[in-house]
């Protein structure tokens, strides 16, 4: 059986858990939002801790919070961003649109742990939110949250798929393919210029990520009910920012107006917008590298995977291309999300933005996943992959497309006649030109040597 006190706010009063360290306006949102069972992520009940330490630092040293009250606040803030409690964090992603119900949360279990520190009453609203509100807390939340995790874990893992792709490349800059447009055989590539445009698309989407950051880390604390100000001190917006880039390490400021950073959340949409151009050139990469995959027997077969786990529960001995394919599970969910961010950043009434908890929970989800499997990617596809160059070179040899050389000595209407010949025969196109033109098999070596015309260029 749970036993429950009974807490009280300015609704009147209600049960809550014995055992539970928030109270009364964190009960009221568990049972007013039974929906999803989707709590807030970790990083931003973490973040919104940073900022309750940060903000009693800097009322502190305002002169606005008794001393052993703050640190109190800060030894309790410190204890959730260490990984402490999370249970106490119940509250549905879905819950009233400015996320006011997160931050009384996280007041809450704030005030208690406080009080338990300090020896005295502390107060969630007076004290742990003093000189905040959620209209500001919340966005702020948002911009930390996403700042932090793309510097500690996308980047590093957008790097190190790039430098994957790049060593892998490297390795193969000796081995010639057939090149594909529309799926259909074209002109050769080297290996490593096909993966060469693969680590491009990654670094490009590095370059995206950073070109946004700068506006994520402009932030609306010190805007507090409508962007005006009220209640908080005229310097603490400043010295909280001040505070928070010493604690992280990164350069945030306050907003240059909180009206903006209240009513929308433009910063976000920008940066899931490339996060969802990353997310569209790793389903480009995994859907190339599934088609390469392919077969072994019936497909294309070029390389061949990692084999990491039986492939079929009746099918003996097959084994599927599983990273590729969870690679673009996760991009069709950050597509996704995307849209779900376009939306709900569209939702700013007049001074406030009011789906804030769905688009913290997206853009922390898409940051996550996009970092965790530009690892797994990297680690279990691209470094170990094997080239089965014994199909490759039989495709490049019969390949009638390698008579595209031949256009500017020969025209383009007598090469296609070349080319259709060496397809209905089934023959290489190096003999079938020798049987149809003047050109030695000497010159046709030379003119159709498949790493030579990688290099682009017109063949002498």
């Amino acid at each position: 059986m749970i036993e429950y006190r009974l807490e009280k706010d300015s609704m009147g009063e209600l049960e809550v858990p014995k055992s539970a360290l928030y109270a009364a306006q964190t009960q009221r949102a568990i049972n007013n939002f039974p929906i999803s069972g989707l709590a807030m992520p970790p990083a931003f009940i973490k973040t919104v801790a940073l900022i309750k330490k940060t903000a009693a630092k800097v009322n502190i040293e305002l002169g606005e919070l008794e001393p052993a009250v703050g640190n109190a606040i800060i030894e309790a803030a410190q204890r959730i961003i260490d990984g402490q409690h999370p249970e106490q964090f119940p509250i549905d992603v879905f819950q009233t649109g400015s996320g006011t119900s997160t931050n009384m949360n996280v007041n809450e279990v704030l005030a208690n742990l406080a009080t338990q520190i300090a020896g005295k009453a502390v107060s969630a609203n007076d004290d742990v939110n003093m000189g905040q509100s959620s209209n500001d807390v919340i966005p702020t939340a948002i911009h930390v949250s996403a700042a932090l995790e793309c510097q500690q874990a996308l980047l590093p893992g957008l790097k190190h798929l790039a430098e994957s792709i790049e060593k892998k490349a490297a390795s193969l800059d000796h081995i010639t393919k057939t090149g594909r447009t529309h799926l259909m055989d074209a002109m050769p590539v080297r290996l490593s210029q096909e993966l060469g445009g693969w680590a491009l698309q990654i670094r490009n989407g590095i370059d995206r990520i950073n070109a946004a950051l700068p506006r994520v880390h402009k932030l609306a604390q010190g805007g507090t009910a409508v962007g005006t100000g009220i209640n908080a001190h005229p310097e603490f917006a400043g010295k909280f920012a001040q505070t928070l880039s010493a604690e992280t390490g990164l350069p945030f400021k306050p907003n240059d107006s909180f009206f903006e950073s209240l009513s929308s959340q433009d910063a976000m949409v920008e940066l899931s917008g490339q996060l969802k151009v990353i997310a569209v050139s790793l389903m480009k990469i995994a859907n190339d590298l599934r088609w390469m995959n392919s077969g072994p027997l019936a497909g294309l077969g070029e390389i061949e995977l990692t084999a990491l786990q039986p492939g079929s529960s009746i099918m003996p001995g097959k084994v599927n291309p599983v990273i590729p394919e969870a690679t673009a599970m996760v991009a069709a969910q950050v597509i996704g999300n995307d849209a779900t961010i376009t939306i709900a950043g569209q939702s700013g009434s007049f001074q406030l933005n009011v789906m804030l908890p769905v688009i913290a929970y997206n853009i922390l989800q898409s940051i996550e996943i996009l970092a965790n499997v530009s690892r797994v990617l990297a680690d279990q596809a691209i470094a170990g992959f094997n080239v089965r160059q014994d199909n490759l070179q039989q495709a490049l040899a019969k390949n009638p497309i390698l008579v595209t050389a031949l256009n500017p000595i020969i025209g383009y209407a007598k090469a296609a006649e070349v080319a259709k010949a060496a397809y209905k025969q089934g023959r290489p196109i190096i003999e079938v030109a020798a049987e149809m033109t003047e050109l030695s098999l000497t010159e046709l070596e030379k003119l159709l040597e498949p790493a030579h015309l990688t290099q682009g260029g017109i063949n002498e």
